[in-house]
């Protein structure tokens, strides 16, 4: 059983992975949703950066031109530079006082990093983080616990009854 191709559009020519910098991006689906998936980029973020490249962001990506490729890859790594502090992922950094916006694994890597120096010097969210409870304020009486449940378990009195 063979897929019929529509007329025009050959399977040749698309690109399946597209790389940004550490991170290989599905070059079968749009641009915008391509970059949604990368980690930093969100739905937002992906539209403005198909606007500032000036790409059609409903087109494949994959099917793109090298150039016009290239044009993307550029708005993703001046995507800082463009946008308004409070817009940025990362303000103002604890050592340098640096307000960026990090896209793919160095988002996770500054992520890490501030944890391990919020555990490190024993601030309240860093002992929360060491004792994997909740961080900014949510209710803990009833919800996120990670033990077994609390309350009355019909299944084992079933059990304890049948035998018996």
């Amino acid at each position: 059983m063979s897929q019929e191709q529509p007329e025009g559009e050959e399977d040749d020519d698309i690109r399946y992975f597209v790389r940004i910098g550490q991170t290989d991006l599905d070059g079968t689906k749009t641009v915008e949703r391509s970059l949604s998936e990368m980690n930093g980029i969100g739905r937002r973020t992906a539209r403005i950066i198909c606007e500032k490249a000036d790409v059609d962001r409903k087109a494949t990506f994959g099917r793109l031109e090298d150039d016009v490729i290239q044009n993307v890859v550029d708005a993703v790594e001046q995507y800082a530079d463009s946008i308004p502090t409070w817009l940025a992922n990362h303000q103002s950094d604890y050592y340098t006082g640096e307000t960026t916006h990090e896209v793919g694994n160095e988002l996770e890597m500054s992520r890490r990093k501030d944890i391990n120096r919020m555990q490190m010097v024993d601030s309240y969210k860093g002992v929360r983080h060491k004792r994997g409870q909740k961080v900014r304020g949510q209710r803990t009486k009833s919800t996120g616990r990670s033990e077994g449940t609390i309350g009355v378990n019909v299944e084992a009195i079933k059990e304890e009854q049948e035998a018996e």
